[in-house]
């Protein structure tokens, strides 16, 4: 798939039996477009971005793409959407270059095009030095960057990050910013929630904020 135009919320809300996890909510985010979901805990950040994702299906109204509705379970919606939305299932017996180089090719980078891909990953975070280390070796912080690593070697056309900024400091929320911005550059479409004014200020064009459920 090409980049996309749009990502959309008709409505959506979601609740299991009577608790509310997210209150009616409609947004549109353009291609080349960073959106920022504000809100306190329990107002439905993760809840809003699973749906937009299509981890969770809505209660109430739907999530789409160029006008069709997300869908996890269709490869080309899986291709255009990557998703980083609390910490992967990593593996134990693999290292940080190798579970970017599995994933790479999984989405059909091949060979030295799937090392490439990681490769250029893990130098875009400042993690090279890292790429023959076990993630039971690495800190909180190197976690993270390997974490939202996984979401970036990858193709995608709509990148959506849960508190991309966790674990990280200053220096370091700072570089991750600047590599989506480089993803947004080039026409990608963005959503993250998050807490931090400085990340959401340098990532996002505007944001929109969640009511209390």
């Amino acid at each position: 798939m090409g980049l996309v135009s749009s990502l959309e919320a008709r409505d959506v809300s979601a609740s299991i039996d009577s608790e509310v996890l997210l209150a009616p909510v409609s947004l549109i985010v353009s291609c080349g477009e960073a959106l920022a979901v504000q809100g306190r805990n329990g107002s439905g950040k993760t809840t809003l971005l699973r749906i937009l994702s299509g981890q969770l299906r809505p209660t109430g109204g739907r999530a789409f793409i160029d006008g069709e509705p997300v869908d996890e379970r269709h490869r080309a919606m899986r291709r255009t959407i990557s998703a980083r939305i609390g910490l992967p299932a990593f593996a134990r017996e693999l290292t940080a270059h190798e579970h970017l180089r599995f994933i790479a090719t999984t989405w059909g980078r091949l060979g030295s095009a799937a090392t490439d891909a990681a490769d250029t990953t893990m130098a875009a975070l400042g993690i090279s030095d890292l790429q023959n280390r076990f993630v039971n070796e690495l800190s909180s912080g190197q976690t993270q960057l390997l974490s939202l690593a996984t979401a970036l070697v990858r193709p995608f056309d709509v990148l959506i990050l849960d508190e991309p900024e966790q674990r990280l400091d200053a220096t370091r929320r700072a570089l991750v910013a600047s590599v989506v911005r480089t993803e947004i550059d080039r026409g990608a479409t963005v959503v993250i929630a998050s807490h931090s004014t400085d990340m959401i200020e340098a990532i996002a064009d505007r944001s929109v904020s969640l009511a209390e459920s």
